[in-house]
């Protein structure tokens, strides 16, 4: 069969055309967050922080009293390297308390009890330093976990959907939180499990009035007793990495001492390794 040049033509034609109609077609872009309405941005917000709930383990994730961890941690040196991987036992009594114990050989305690604090090392119990306790409460106020079990419903937080992206290699939506004080957190949410992928908060320093930018990154959750629990955690202060844990194991509500988080509970410990308590002022 013999082509002629109108066909040839026509065939062409129809190629060009074709092409237009792929290359042309309006492309299908994520939501521009500063399109939406406040109302409808802070609903959606909420409604992606609640997959995130719901993903965590939802009534098991919101009731959880406290937490006993193991694992390694490692800090970071201002030149980026690893300053070396320690043992740690993490325990959180929801909201506001935590015991650290590192490398049971040193018996190095850090405790936090709302607006106090203590430290145990080889030379007696001391109060952590104002400003380490003021960093701790500051922190505190708009932490991810405390935001998402105890503050969905705070009347004084604003919400905002913050758009979507690829977040460490996973498609995530942002869902941003403020308070009266001037503090933001942002949280990419997945958006094939809804699980967390990063928390950031960014803050004022109170003496410099300098920005400061906390990012957390949460990968390998394991789920125990119900909850979806991220067995590492790497943080960054200012875009410096300062921090990373690869935890072995995690319990959730456990019975622990009433005093486990007061000074007493230190200078006990203390006592039973050095036979005396021996108190810095």
């Amino acid at each position: 069969m013999r082509i002629t040049r109108s066909q040839v033509r026509l065939e062409i034609a129809a190629i060009v055309a074709l092409s237009l109609a792929i290359f042309c077609a309006p492309a299908t872009r994520a939501q521009n967050p500063d399109q939406i309405m406040p109302d409808a941005s802070a609903a959606k917000a909420k409604g992606i922080l609640q997959q995130a709930i719901d993903a965590l383990g939802g009534a098991a994730y919101l009731n959880v009293h406290n937490s006993d961890c193991t694992g390694r941690f490692a800090q970071f040196q201002h030149s980026g390297d690893i300053g070396g991987y320690i043992q740690m036992r993490e325990y959180r009594e929801m909201p506001d308390k935590s015991r650290v114990e590192y490398d049971p050989k040193a018996v190095i305690i850090d405790v936090y009890a709302g607006d106090k604090g203590w430290s145990l090392d080889r030379g007696g119990v001391s109060d952590v330093p104002a400003a380490d306790m003021a960093d701790y409460q500051e922190q505190l106020k708009i932490q991810m976990g405390n935001v998402l079990r105890n503050r969905m419903n705070d009347s004084t937080l604003f919400f905002r959907y913050g758009g979507s992206e690829v977040v460490d290699l996973k498609e995530a939506d942002w869902a941003e939180i403020g308070d009266r004080e001037g503090h933001t957190l942002r949280i990419a949410i997945g958006r094939s499990d809804h699980l967390p992928v990063r928390s950031v908060v960014l803050q004022r320093d109170p003496k410099t009035g300098e920005r400061i930018e906390r990012g957390t990154y949460y990968t390998n959750y394991h789920l125990i007793d119900g909850i979806n629990t991220p067995f590492r955690e790497a943080r960054f202060l200012n875009g410096r990495q300062t921090y990373q844990v690869y935890l072995e194991s995690c319990t959730y509500n456990v019975d622990l001492p009433a005093d486990f988080f007061t000074r007493a509970s230190l200078e006990e410990r203390f006592s039973k390794e050095h036979g005396k308590a021996k108190n810095k002022k």
